[in-house]
């Protein structure tokens, strides 16, 4: 009983997935994605592996990072925030 009143003060997990979803939803309006402009990309560094995600312009080859990605769960939550079935991986 003790942990559930511990979640409930912390937010709860409810409260932290609804922040999540939320963060996401902003994250798709404050940076936009034009499929006809861009292409989304995942950049990995060859020295420390470090991987990023964003979109490629397809006229400049102009990268905007949007996301770090720490784990294959921030990957997804990258391809569910922007509605994208796969992502090109660069090095």
């Amino acid at each position: 009983m003790d942990k559930a009143r511990s979640l409930q003060r912390k937010g709860g997990l409810l409260a932290r997935f609804r922040q999540k979803k939320r963060m996401g939803n902003e994250l798709a309006e404050k940076i936009p994605f034009d499929p006809e402009k861009q292409i989304p990309v995942l950049r990995s560094s060859i020295c420390t592996g470090e991987k990023v995600a964003g979109f490629k312009d397809l006229e400049g080859g102009h990268f905007t990072e949007v996301m770090l990605i720490r784990s294959p769960k921030d990957e997804q939550a990258f391809r569910e925030i922007y509605g994208l079935e796969s992502v090109k991986k660069e090095y």
